[in-house]
């Protein structure tokens, strides 16, 4: 089902837009909403839990290009950023920082945007003390969005380029915190949407095909896309482009983004000449230990 659609229901029926996406799981898949629900809220949990533990915390990755990130900016007195940004940011990248440490995470939509969502939903409990039950519903009408990507589009770097996943984490989250603050799902819609535009045809580089650099950060840059994009649909800016047509156009752009820049380590940001020899370091430096 579309975006448009869930949006026709929602206003036909005036009915809570997290239950129609429940509603709408049933019929696809036949599962249980209730049982969905409960399942969300324990994803949920886990994402506040690992937030909560991984809070600027020092980690060993596997290369040692990232692990210190969250803990610096942690340790910093902001010079713009609110509260709300801050923590955020933190938590994204406290979180891709664990997940290269082979932490636990949710791969919400993927391992290598799994900051995004953690950031934005540890911000409203902990800076918005927004209540569990109100915190599920907006992390549901979450879900639908990146249920929607998954079926018309997709979700995967190798496929589709960086704007398939941490583009898609971005607009879960823009909508996340937009339907907390609104309820709207017309609002919903246009977070998400500006929220994929501006991530666009970002591509999957990562050196030496570690999921490091540059993705750590850019989970921290794409939360803060995510805050700026909601903070404009609910100032009432409307994307000229819906939703779906985004997804649709994010589609075809990853489909036309050539191998080197999906995931294979070859080109983007890891075919430059200092990536390519800080790999070769690494690989001198295990093979020193063999």
């Amino acid at each position: 089902m579309t975006f448009s659609e869930l949006l026709e229901i929602s206003i036909s029926t005036n009915l809570e837009f997290s239950e129609i996406i429940l509603a709408q799981e049933m019929m696809e898949t036949g599962r249980d909403p209730q049982k969905v629900k409960e399942a969300l809220r324990k994803l949920m949990y886990v994402m506040l839990e690992e937030a909560e533990k991984n809070y600027g915390k020092e980690f060993n990755t596997l290369t040692n290009l990232t692990g210190n990130n969250g803990s610096k900016l942690s340790n910093a007195v902001p010079y713009m950023m609110s509260e709300f940004n801050h923590v955020a940011t933190v938590v994204a990248i406290s979180m891709g920082e664990s997940n290269a440490s082979m932490g636990r995470i949710v791969a919400c939509p993927t391992a290598g945007s799994c900051g995004v969502m953690p950031g934005a939903l540890y911000a409203l409990k902990y800076v918005k003390k927004a209540s569990d039950d109100e915190l599920l519903k907006s992390f549901i009408v979450a879900s639908g969005i990146g249920n929607v990507v998954a079926k018309r589009a997709t979700l995967s770097g190798a496929a589709g380029g960086c704007q398939a996943e941490i583009g898609t984490a971005t607009a879960m989250a823009s909508s996340m915190i937009t339907y907390y603050f609104s309820r709207d799902p017309v609002k919903v819609g246009n977070a998400a949407a500006i929220s994929l535009k501006s991530l666009m045809g970002l591509v999957c580089d990562p050196v030496g095909g570690f999921v490091e650099v540059p993705c750590v950060k850019r989970n921290g840059s794409a939360v803060n896309v995510a805050i700026a994009c909601a903070e404009m649909a609910l100032a009432g800016i409307e994307s000229v482009i819906p939703f779906d047509d985004v997804v649709n156009a994010m589609y075809n752009v990853g489909k036309s983004l050539p191998e080197s820049l999906r995931e294979t380590a070859i080109g983007g940001i890891a075919g430059t000449k200092s990536a390519q020899e800080i790999v070769e370091k690494i690989r001198e430096k295990w093979d020193s230990k063999n």
